[in-house]
């Protein structure tokens, strides 16, 4: 299991605010660390995955947070 060191709650943020946010706070963890995004936004399954082929991250998968929202997850890598 994979635990984010921090997430970030992009719940009601419309496409492409979580990848904003990601982008502008991925740096907030350590390389090596994994930092969550929780959105319930549809396109984040796919742009999450993307985004982190785009900048070379590592996405690290999903998990469900417990109200329900998926939880994206990207290992910074640099």
């Amino acid at each position: 299991m994979t635990v984010a060191a921090t997430t970030l709650d992009c719940r009601g943020m419309p496409c492409p605010r979580p990848i904003i946010e990601l982008a502008r706070h991925l740096t907030d963890v350590e390389p090596g660390a994994v930092l969550g995004v929780a959105s319930d936004d549809p396109a984040a399954r796919h742009d999450v995955p993307a985004w982190c082929r785009l900048r070379q991250q590592e996405y690290a998968g999903e998990e469900t947070a417990p109200d329900g929202v998926p939880v994206y997850l990207v290992r910074r890598l640099s």
